[in-house]
């Protein structure tokens, strides 16, 4: 619900994934990811932030490989809020969308992801 450092998901290691589960099917369009600024970071770095990763529409929470929906960089001296649109259209909605963290800016314990929000129209 905030921004504070510290108060995010965390998880070992630099590479790591999240299924959410949207209220409706959609079409994505876009993504956002956010992460607290290096302003605000107590190290002065963001080097837990995620790096490369990628986004997937999923027919249901158990389907191994979902359809690639685009790969991407946040970058660490941009904005701490980023959006991303959708690379590879898809003809089919999605209620269910993961994202997988590839890699973050050098951490060498564990990754933060703030903030992940799926934009899109109604099915």
């Amino acid at each position: 619900p905030d921004m504070y450092p510290g108060n995010c998901w965390a998880f070992k290691g630099s590479q790591g994934y999240l299924v959410v589960r949207l209220s409706m099917k959609i079409y994505p369009t876009a993504f956002t990811v956010e992460h607290v600024p290096k302003t605000l970071s107590p190290a002065g770095n963001i080097t837990s932030a995620p790096r490369n990763f990628a986004v997937y529409g999923l027919d249901d929470e158990y389907q191994e490989e979902g359809k690639l929906l685009g790969q991407y960089v946040y970058d660490q001296d941009g904005e701490p809020l980023q959006m991303f649109p959708v690379l590879e259209k898809s003809e089919n909605a999605f209620q269910i969308v993961e994202l997988r963290i590839l890699s973050n800016w050098g951490h060498a314990v564990y990754t933060c992801l703030y903030r992940f929000r799926v934009h899109g129209e109604p099915a």
